[in-house]
Formats: C-alpha cells, structure tokens, sequence
C-alpha cells in the first residue's frame, strides 16, 4: 500500500485541472503541464481534490500508485509557486554568461562550453551564480544537474560548479618531504 497514493491531493483556488484519455493537465499562474498516466492507476477529480486509486492489486501498480501521486503533487505545487535550483561558479577565471538562448561557460578548458536552454526554463546570471527555474521539477533538475557535470567541483581547491547549498568535502594536499 503506498503512504503517497492515499493521501488526497489539494488543488489551489487558482489552479485548473483536467483529465482527457488519460493526459493529466494543469494550468496555474506560473504556467501549464501535461503528463500522460497509464491507465492501471484511476485518477478522480472531484472539486478541489484529486485521489487515485489503483484498478489492481500487484506489486508494480502499488509503485506506480506512489509516483503518480507524487507526479501530480509536483505539478500542481509546480504551476503555483515553481521550481529554481542555485548554483555557483568557483574558480580563478571562470565566468558564466547568456548569449540568447544559450548558457556560455568559460570553466578553464580549452573551449568555451555552451548549453543550450530546454523549453520551459528560465536562466538568470549574476557574477558567478547561476539560477535555474522553470514550473517542472524534472527539467529544472535535470538541466542543473547538466550544468553542475560540465565541472565538478574538484576536492582539494573546491574549484568547480556546485549547488549553493553543496558542501565540498576538501582534502589535504601532498606534503612536502624535508
């Protein structure tokens, strides 16, 4: 039995949602997001609340119960109030900047890296930080995570792209022997 699944999801007062053949839909004052479910799991849309039930009893349903309800909450939350991930630039001469559509890093290669932007997010540039946001939890991670894998941060300089909230674990260097 999902903990997840059970639990009823509430819609904002601001919030529309539908249900065609299976495409859930959701529009707020953010933006709007489709998603397509599959059908073993029933999604209800009475009022202002949405319940899913599962339509049998198997190990595989009970977890797309779960991730359904998981899904929908973060669309709902998602078109209300968005998602932004932070991140910083650390290092002597790296720069960050936005040409367009495209994320421009110089990060001490031998080329610059450019990165194009995904449909539906928004980049902000200030100095050395870079914010990502979009109204899709996925995208919004996944393009940041993009972003943080062209440099790691590297543990004995801390140089690197690394969330704001990250912790570099640094250690010590190669002493000198005398």
């Amino acid at each position: 039995m999902s903990r997840l699944g059970k639990k009823a999801i509430t819609i904002p007062k601001e919030v529309e949602a539908s249900i065609v053949s299976g495409t859930f839909n959701v529009k707020g004052p953010k933006g709007e997001m489709s998603r397509e479910f599959r059908d073993e799991i029933e999604i209800k849309l009475e009022e202002n609340v949405i319940k899913l039930t599962p339509k049998g009893k198997s190990k595989f349903i009970n977890s797309l119960w779960g991730t359904y309800a998981s899904h929908i909450d973060n669309m709902v939350s998602g078109v209300v109030s968005g998602y932004t991930k932070e991140l910083v630039l650390e290092g002597v001469g790296y720069r960050v900047s936005l040409e367009g559509n495209d994320l421009v890093l110089k990060i001490g290669l031998s080329h610059t890296v450019k990165l194009e932007t995904p449909k539906g997010i928004k980049i902000e540039v200030e100095k050395n930080n870079i914010k990502v946001s979009g109204v899709s939890k996925e995208t919004v991670g996944s393009f940041a995570a993009i972003i943080r894998a062209t440099k790691k941060p590297e543990p004995y300089k801390g140089k690197g792209i690394r969330y704001i909230d990250e912790v570099v674990k640094r250690k010590q260097g190669k002493k000198s022997a005398k």
